[in-house]
């Protein structure tokens, strides 16, 4: 077990305030230092609402249909109700991923900067956390008492900060297994972290302990997204050996083999049903696996598509990254239907999804934006 390091709270306030006129609630400021020589930069809120358009998506499975099982009430969204907002971040952030905070407002993972910033949707805020010398933040997801979990490939670690005291916690690897290029984390039903690092290892920390587990992912590299369903199990992608990873009790991994060859699966995520919905790199495809059958379903994106990221939303709506066509795509598992809705800057680079009930939230990483979906009035 490794001994976790704790560093001194340094909180970088960047200050950016914006004047949001669509949005009406504000969220609760983790509790920085006062900054008395930064001015806080105003600027407007880009809001821009693109043309959405509406593809109708072909089933590319041989081996399965899509199920037509009683599912959640789902709301349609008319193409022309889809707006895309965007909120500036810090220039040279590089934001990567995602994740709603526990307190209204969102964090991110400012890589480029080895930072974890924090913005307020209400007026454009940012506040920044320094996580240490040489850290590059890739994932981050949100424990239920409100603390940021960070998978670091800079530091080899996984760090995890504190909401109120913003204090920062490094859980290294074990130092004979240095460089793991770590990439993103799930709890499962224990509270336990599993994790993916793409240079060939798949792990577990035990946030109650501190002891982390390490094993070594079939095929060697490529351990990518990773998720976990409803009720707690965990399924992970891997990007380079394009297969789905079930996790089992004892920790070894089950591989699952979509229906197209070499399709380079990049991120998972599972539907309310516990179904895994996997974003294909390579193959600019989308599918769905169902583990109490074994099926599987293939829907091409429309275009020239690079698929990136996937979430499902809390009515089993399905958002897609597509760099290809930098937009984010709408999937409707009904009726069969995508919705892309084109980024506000080209290009966006979005390389990850998540949202809370009625949002969906982005980064746009080339950009340095954050974007978000308001999927309800």
């Amino acid at each position: 077990m490794q001994t976790p390091r704790h560093l001194p709270v340094t909180p970088v306030l960047t200050g950016l305030l914006l004047l949001l006129g669509s949005c009406t609630t504000a969220a609760t400021e983790p509790s920085l230092p006062t900054s008395t020589t930064d001015t806080p930069e105003t600027q407007a809120t880009t809001t821009v609402t693109q043309q959405a358009s509406t593809t109708s998506g072909t089933t590319g499975s041989t081996t399965a249909t899509p199920s037509t099982a009683t599912e959640p009430a789902r709301v349609t969204i008319a193409p022309e109700a889809l707006v895309i907002e965007s909120f500036p971040v810090p220039a040279g952030s590089r934001p990567h991923d995602v994740a709603p905070a526990t307190d209204g407002g969102i964090w991110y993972t400012a890589q480029n900067l080895g930072e974890l910033g924090w913005l307020d949707p209400a007026t454009g805020e940012t506040r920044h956390i320094d996580l240490g010398t040489g850290s590059r933040p890739h994932g981050v997801i949100v424990a239920a008492d409100g603390t940021a979990w960070v998978t670091d490939g800079g530091l080899n670690a996984v760090v995890s900060v504190e909401p109120g005291s913003l204090q920062v916690t490094v859980y290294p690897l074990p130092a004979e297994r240095p460089d793991a290029n770590l990439n993103t984390a799930a709890f499962d039903r224990d509270g336990v972290i599993w994790f993916t690092g793409q240079n060939g290892i798949y792990g577990s920390l035990d946030p109650a302990t501190g002891t982390m587990t390490l094993f070594d992912a079939p095929r060697g590299q490529g351990p990518y997204g990773i998720t976990s369903t409803p009720d707690g199990s965990v399924y992970l992608a891997s990007l380079a050996g394009s297969y789905v990873g079930a996790v089992q009790p004892d920790g070894s991994l089950d591989v699952l083999e979509p229906p197209t060859p070499n399709q380079g699966a990049r991120r998972v995520w599972s539907d309310s049903a516990g179904a895994i919905w996997v974003s294909e790199w390579n193959s600019g495809d989308l599918s769905r696996y169902t583990p109490a059958t074994g099926d599987w379903a293939t829907w091409p994106l429309p275009g020239d598509a690079s698929t990136y990221a996937v979430y499902v939303d809390e009515l089993d709506i399905v958002w897609t990254s597509d760099f290809g066509g930098n937009a984010i795509v709408r999937f409707d598992p009904d009726s069969e239907q995508f919705t892309r809705i084109d980024l506000p800057h080209s290009p966006g680079n979005v390389r990850q999804l998540l949202g809370r009930p009625g949002e969906v939230w982005g980064a746009e990483s080339a950009a340095d934006h954050l974007v978000l979906i308001r999927t309800e009035e």
